[in-house]
């Protein structure tokens, strides 16, 4: 595994940022609803509102990625999570398969883009060093590389020994983009593994290539790996960091929106995706 590094300090590039901390969000069977609100966040970013950190957690969820859906029994491997009552969905950001639920912590920045300029590698490197270093308290040895065999395998893995617990995606808009990050925090990475092992064992079929292997002892939590006591704990570790450096705003946020402006968007997220993948 190789480590990235940086001179860069966390925060490098960040003006302000409003913090939204949702808790654990009352999804109502519908996972959708917070990509929804960061696609509505991301667009009153784009135009001018101030930068977003978006921090949530849900009950039990599977999020997986485009590749996943197209698998030859996706939908068969879908129905019957879901009528296990446990919400699934494709995310807009890239990646593959990723188990949620109280113990994982959803940390989403949502920056302008005026110039249609992305670099992607400092932006992972800046969303993986803020993770890091509201980690300290308990660790330092977290590395960013690839962990083959990991769930939602990718460059920008977050791993302690070799067992992953956090990975980094991207979506972008035409004047802001959301770097968003999974950080399991809580309980058992190797339970989860289960989990999306039980998704591809479904969907997956004797043509079917392109997914994840996930193996055993490639996941873990930050509190199996590191001590961390709680998902409270961490976000707080996280909060006191990025106030210590001078990145949050005081006023209160101006990210507003309105119940129907999220079921709307909801459910054109849910259209679009189905119909992109189905065609």
């Amino acid at each position: 595994m190789a480590e990235q590094t940086t001179d860069r300090k966390p925060g490098d590039g960040l003006t302000g940022l409003h913090i939204v901390d949702r808790g654990v969000w009352d999804l109502q069977g519908d996972i959708w609803r917070p990509f929804a609100w960061e696609e509505l966040a991301c667009r009153q970013v784009g135009r001018g509102a101030a930068p977003v950190l978006h921090m949530w957690r849900c009950s039990k969820a599977l999020v997986i990625g485009h590749r996943d859906r197209r698998l030859s029994a996706a939908e068969e491997a879908m129905a019957e999570l879901r009528g296990e009552g446990i919400p699934v969905c494709v995310r807009p950001s890239g990646g593959a398969a990723v188990l949620l639920d109280e113990g994982v912590l959803n940390l989403s920045l949502i920056l302008p883009n005026p110039q249609h300029s992305i670099n992607i590698h400092d932006d992972f490197r800046l969303m993986a060093e803020l993770i890091n270093d509201a980690l300290a308290p308990w660790s330092t040895a977290a590395a960013a590389g690839e962990i083959a065999g990991s769930f939602c395998p990718g460059d920008y893995d977050i791993a302690i020994g070799g067992r992953k617990f956090c990975g980094i995606a991207q979506r972008r808009q035409a004047k802001a983009y959301i770097i968003t990050a999974f950080i399991i925090v809580e309980g058992s990475g190797e339970a989860r593994a289960d989990e999306v092992r039980r998704y591809y064992s479904m969907a997956v079929q004797g043509t079917d290539t392109g997914y994840p292997e996930v193996r055993q002892g490639t996941m873990g939590s930050l509190q199996e790996l590191a001590g961390v006591p709680s998902v409270e704990a961490y976000a707080d570790s996280l909060h006191g960091m990025l106030k210590r450096r001078n990145l949050l705003l005081d006023s209160a946020a101006p990210h507003v929106v309105s119940p129907a402006e999220l079921e709307r968007e909801a459910e054109g997220l849910r259209l679009r995706y189905d119909r992109e993948i189905r065609s």
